[in-house]
């Protein structure tokens, strides 16, 4: 049986990306920051799917989460799959770099790069011994695009990017892609543009993309969800 965690699961992507892949007959851990939440979740997905689904509240951002988290996994026979899809924006709403708070933008960092690196280096031995081990890091066109007042978010996000190549050069053994799911009707999109998140996608309609990439493995490297779905625009 697949085991996989995925993080800031309780919501959006996250629990989108739960369902679809305890549909496959999954194995999951689920982390996120808000206890009630993500046990509605993870029973949730019980419910649907009959897999065995373990919730550990807390936040990324701390080592001893990030430690249960992959205990977790061992206790449910090891790790194939490794999601970093939480993430914060660092200030809501967005504001022009000249105003952007530095103790944000900070916060951003430990949550959007420093805490997926410090889950990788724990969750490296269980995947290293995984058949098909994999990483997937959840990206965003702000990384490669300039877009005014998502720079500091971007700026995360890009360093995620490099973070992930380089991984993937350090781990050949391993499948390591960075995906951008594009625009999704999400909190954190409403929070820094309630315009475009109403008109943007479901999350659950972004989802089978990443399934696409179990499906297919391509090496690893920079994907879209559009890419992937192959959806054009």
């Amino acid at each position: 049986m697949s085991v996989a965690i995925v993080t800031g699961a309780s919501r959006g992507l996250g629990r989108a990306l739960a369902q679809a892949l305890a549909g496959r007959g999954w194995d999951l851990v689920l982390g996120a920051r808000t206890a009630k939440a993500l046990e509605e979740t993870a029973e949730a997905v019980r419910s649907a799917h009959g897999t065995r689904v373990v919730a550990v509240p807390g936040d990324v951002t701390d080592a001893a989460h990030r430690r249960a988290l992959v205990a977790a996994a061992r206790e449910l026979g090891g790790l194939d799959l490794l999601v970093n899809n939480a993430g914060i924006l660092g200030a809501e709403p967005l504001v022009p770099l000249e105003a952007h708070p530095l103790d944000g933008f900070r916060a951003a960092l430990e949550a959007n790069v420093v805490a997926p690196l410090g889950l990788v280096q724990e969750a490296l031995p269980l995947l290293r011994g995984a058949p098909e081990g994999a990483v997937v890091d959840i990206s965003s066109d702000a990384a490669v695009e300039a877009y005014r007042t998502w720079g500091a978010y971007g700026a995360t996000k890009a360093a995620l990017d490099r973070l992930s190549a380089v991984l993937a050069v350090e781990e050949p053994g391993l499948r390591v892609w960075w995906v951008d799911p594009g625009s999704m009707r999400t909190d954190m999109l409403a929070a820094a543009d309630p315009e475009e998140a109403a008109g943007a996608p479901r999350p659950e309609d972004v989802a089978p993309a990443f399934l696409r990439l179990l499906d297919t493995r391509p090496a690893s490297g920079r994907h879209t969800a559009a890419g992937l779905l192959g959806v054009s625009g």
